[in-house]
């Protein structure tokens, strides 16, 4: 929670957005859902958000809440990660909820052009008048309900990243992105067995 200090730096005495990072699969869901309320209630915080959640956990947690709605999820999502849209995309823009996508240049933008074969993010790019990390930033924030954080090392990262703001792709081009570009979208089975690695991780204590 927000320290005194930290309180005084920032000239607040509340977070406007408090994230449970992980579903922690070894506790009860309701445990830290009730208490993320209770401090809604208290005025610590102002909304509450979860992480990496699956339909089924936001589902699960949000049955916990009797005053107080799930604003936000934050999940991976790029041009190049695209398994929120088998349904977890969906279900957030239907119930009013945020998806803050990280990771939105794949962990780094060469990532997307090493599944970007035709070179279509460069194409696109010249056509808009555009960078190619601006272009892959706001095909991502042009969705319905959702918000990217890019990773920013340097001032000038920060001043490109702002510039994918503002602005629309054309249908077409944003259609070529999507037809072009080589994607990742994992299975059922696959995030069945990353869940199951996860619950192991957190029962040994090495898995927050």
């Amino acid at each position: 929670m927000l320290r005194q200090k930290e309180a005084s730096r920032l000239d607040t005495d509340h977070i406007d957005l408090y994230q449970l990072h992980w579903p922690n699969l070894t506790i009860p869901i309701e445990e830290p859902m009730r208490g993320m309320e209770e401090l809604v209630d208290a005025g610590k915080v102002r909304f509450i958000g979860v992480s990496n959640f699956s339909v089924r956990d936001l589902v699960n947690a949000q049955a916990c809440l009797s005053r107080q709605r799930i604003v936000s999820n934050q999940v991976r999502y790029s041009l190049a990660e695209r398994t929120i849209e088998g349904g977890m995309l969906e279900y957030c823009q239907k119930n009013g909820i945020t998806v803050i996508a990280y990771s939105p240049l794949a962990s780094g933008l060469g990532n997307i052009r090493a599944a970007d074969p035709e070179r279509v993010v460069c194409r696109v790019a010249q056509a808009s008048a555009k960078s190619e990390a601006q272009i892959a930033l706001n095909w991502c924030v042009s969705k319905e309900n959702v918000v990217a954080i890019p990773k920013a090392s340097t001032v000038e990262h920060v001043v490109e990243n702002m510039g994918a703001s503002g602005w629309k792709l054309r249908p077409d081009l944003a259609r070529l992105l999507e037809d072009k570009i080589h994607y990742r979208r994992r299975g059922a089975i696959e995030i069945s067995i990353r869940r199951a690695v996860r619950w192991g991780m957190q029962k040994l204590g090495r898995w927050v």
